[in-house]
C-alpha cells in the first residue's frame, strides 16, 4: 500500500513522505535535516532508510535542509537539469548524489515508478512528480501559476492529489504584501489560487481521484477553513462527495493512503 505523510507544507518549509514499505522517498527537504530525522523517526525510519529525495525546484522553502542531510547520509537525488545545476552550483560535494532528469520522462526507483512533468514556476526547470506502485498513485502538484498541460495529462486518473491552494485571490489583492509579490503570486509563474485548485480538483474527481489533500497555504492570504469551503462547494457543485483535508504546516500529517482509482469521465 501506497502512503503518504506530509512533514511539513507552507511557505516556510516543504517534505513529504512517500512510501509502500519497501522504497522511501522524500519529497524535496525545505525544513532542517533535524526536523527531516526526528518526522522519519517518528515514522520507525531513519534517513539511511531512503530511497531517493525527488526535488521540484531550487527554492530555499523546497531544499534548505538538503545541504546538511546529504553531507551526513548519501542519499540519491532526482531533479531536472536546470534544478541539479543550480543544486550543483550551491551545494559543495553534491554532484555525486545528483541524477538529472528529463520532464515528461517516467523511471524505476525500487518498487516505485515515477513521473516527471512541467510545472510553470519562477524557478528555472521545475517540475512535480506522480509515483505508481501495483496498488495505488500519487500526484503532486504545488509551485506552479497554473494547470500546465503536462501535469494535467500526467495527474490524470491519480489516486490521492497533493495539491496547492495557495490563497483567496481578493484577500492577496487586498492584503499587505508589495504590489510586485502580488503579481508574483498571481502570475502565470506563481502559485494557485483556492478557486483555481477547485476547479482542478473537480477535473481529476472526475478521473477518479479519491482523496485530496491541500498544500502549501500561504499563511497571510488563505486559512484552512477558506481554502476547505472553496474546494468542497465545486467539488460537491461538479457531483463529487471525497475526502479533503490540509496538510499541516509545520508538523507530520498522518498517513494518507492511495488505492488505484478508475477514470469516471
Amino acid at each position: 500500500m501506497l502512503t503518504l505523510h506530509t512533514l511539513a507544507s507552507g511557505s516556510e518549509g516543504n517534505c513529504l513522505l512517500l512510501s509502500d514499505g519497501t522504497t522511501h522517498l522524500l519529497v524535496d527537504a525545505g525544513i532542517s535535516a533535524r526536523r527531516i530525522k526526528t518526522a522519519l523517526g517518528q515514522l520507525g525510519l531513519t534517513a539511511d532508510d531512503l530511497s531517493a529525495i525527488l526535488i521540484t525546484h531550487a527554492h530555499a522553502d523546497h531544499i534548505s535542509g538538503l545541504h546538511t542531510l546529504t553531507k551526513h547520509h548519501a542519499v540519491p537525488l532526482y531533479a531536472s537539469a536546470p534544478t541539479a545545476r543550480q543544486l550543483a552550483y550551491r551545494i559543495a560535494g553534491i554532484e555525486p548524489l545528483l541524477h538529472s532528469v528529463n520532464t515528461e520522462t517516467q523511471f524505476p526507483i525500487g518498487t516505485l515508478d515515477v513521473r516527471v512533468f512541467a510545472t510553470s514556476h519562477d524557478a528555472a526547470g521545475s517540475v512535480d512528480y506522480r509515483v505508481d506502485d501495483t496498488d495505488g498513485s500519487v500526484g503532486i502538484l504545488t509551485d506552479t501559476g497554473y494547470v500546465t498541460e503536462s501535469a494535467f495529462a500526467a495527474l490524470r486518473g491519480v489516486a490521492l492529489l497533493v495539491l496547492e491552494s495557495n490563497h483567496d485571490v481578493e484577500w492577496l489583492r487586498s492584503g499587505p504584501y508589495p504590489y510586485y509579490l502580488k503579481e508574483r503570486i498571481l502570475g502565470m509563474q506563481g502559485h494557485l489560487s483556492n478557486d483555481c485548485a477547485a476547479a482542478f480538483a473537480a477535473q481529476m474527481a472526475a478521473c477518479g481521484t479519491q482523496e485530496i489533500v491541500l498544500a502549501h497555504l500561504s499563511k497571510e492570504n488563505n486559512t484552512p477553513v477558506r481554502a476547505l469551503d472553496t474546494m468542497q462547494r465545486a467539488l460537491r457543485g461538479a457531483g463529487f462527495d471525497i475526502p479533503v483535508s490540509v496538510a499541516p504546516r509545520a508538523a507530520l500529517s498522518g498517513p494518507y493512503r492511495a488505492e488505484v482509482s478508475i477514470c469516471r469521465r
